[in-house]
């Protein structure tokens, strides 16, 4: 054979195999993450931010992010994927989901979802909210093996759609044990329950359930509220941590309560006090508050430094709950969420960081402005990762 037709033909060879696998870079960096939780396919009427999926996920890559986190509804793509599903609100006064009674068919719009973000090298961290359907399907969730069951089955039919490499993590259940995502436990617990025997026993069986399925994806739940060396022993199963911050959760929310905002669902008052004092309250003390989101963060990188576990924050920095509304100013907020990128990357214990709750394009505001997002991602992306954290399932699988 000719060496140069030979040279040519390994090249084209190489190519092909290269596009086929994976891409994994040898130096592996942190991921700047959004989360899409399942506004991805609820927010699809007009104007709702999410109807052209490549429109979104293309203005996702122009602002640097390079994974998103998305619900794909386990216990209803379980139950019948081809279904065409009523949901129910949430809330009306957010902007997460829909605000009223929608209907979503879940296949083949995940695996089209999933596609779309391999074409533009996105990876997708899985998570569920549990969202209520009308026949309340969560609540036939009995037991962890049937929890585990269900994303087995989830994660079955993305492996047959040949779409398991976009798969960054799966974390079995947002906030757990939370009453508004995670209902169906029983006993009855609430957000930073995570801790009780009853909580501890379930996590364990559901992440080994399907751990023996899928050894390779990073598994875990993700919690409200903090952690602390003494837990390591409870930790065991987890392959990562998923910390929520806010400086608004500070101080026992000390903000909200200055405010008065109460996480109001279907109740137009605390967006009415959030209008009428959040900025006056900010600019009153804007060190205090900024403070109160360091030592956060900092002493959450103080313990996974010691428990040697690896951190992503999807929720995070300023403040849980806002939108664009008519007194509501993004400027203090963007401030604050610039802060606590800076710092959770620099500490090298976060191998995912998020911006703020509000990176997407219903939240028109932040999202608008481009510039601010290609900083934070910038700083996310070009940030060091802690020696100790450069192994385990979830940095082989950045």
């Amino acid at each position: 054979m000719n060496r140069r037709a030979f040279l040519a033909g390994a090249a084209a060879c190489a190519a092909l195999n290269s596009s086929a696998a994976p891409s994994h870079p040898a130096e592996r960096h942190p991921r700047a993450i959004t989360m899409w939780e399942f506004s991805w396919i609820e927010r699809r009427w007009p104007g709702a931010g999410y109807e052209d999926w490549d429109q979104a996920l293309d203005a996702l890559v122009e602002r640097g992010y390079d994974a998103v986190r998305i619900d794909p509804f386990p216990h209803l793509l379980a139950t019948d994927p081809d279904r065409s599903w009523t949901l129910l609100p949430e809330w009306n006064t957010q902007l997460w989901g829909s605000p009223d009674v929608n209907r979503i068919t879940l296949m083949p719009a995940l695996t089209d979802f999933l596609t779309r973000c391999r074409a533009r090298g996105i990876r997708v961290g899985l998570s569920t909210w549990y969202r209520q359907d009308q026949d309340n399907t969560r609540m036939q969730i009995a037991g962890p093996g049937v929890q585990a069951a269900q994303w087995i089955r989830t994660l079955d039919i993305i492996r047959t759609a040949g779409l398991l490499d976009t798969i960054l993590y799966t974390d079995l259940c947002n906030e757990w044990p939370g009453i508004d995502w995670a209902p169906f436990v029983t006993p009855r617990m609430s957000y930073g329950d995570w801790r009780r025997p009853e909580s501890l026993a379930w996590m364990h069986s559901a992440i080994a359930l399907v751990r023996e399925q899928y050894p390779a994806i990073p598994l875990f739940y993700s919690f409200s509220g903090g952690f602390s060396p003494s837990d390591a022993p409870k930790l065991t199963d987890l392959d990562l941590l998923d910390p929520h911050i806010w400086m608004t959760q500070q101080n026992d929310g000390e903000f909200y309560r200055l405010v008065g905002y109460n996480y109001e669902r279907f109740d137009p008052r605390g967006y009415t006090n959030l209008s009428l004092k959040a900025d006056d309250t900010y600019r009153a003390r804007p060190a205090y508050w900024l403070n109160l989101l360091t030592q956060a963060i900092d002493s959450t990188a103080a313990s996974a430094r010691q428990l040697q576990i690896p951190l992503i924050t999807t929720e995070c920095w300023a403040i849980v709950d806002y939108k664009d509304w008519p007194l509501l100013k993004w400027d203090w907020v963007k401030d604050l969420c610039a802060l606590g990128v800076k710092r959770a990357a620099g500490s090298g214990q976060w191998l995912a960081v998020a911006t703020s709750n509000f990176c997407g394009p219903q939240f028109v505001g932040m999202w608008r402005d481009k510039e601010w997002h290609q900083r934070q991602t910038q700083i996310i992306k070009s940030a060091q990762i802690s020696p100790g954290l450069r192994h385990g399932r979830f940095y082989k699988n950045l």
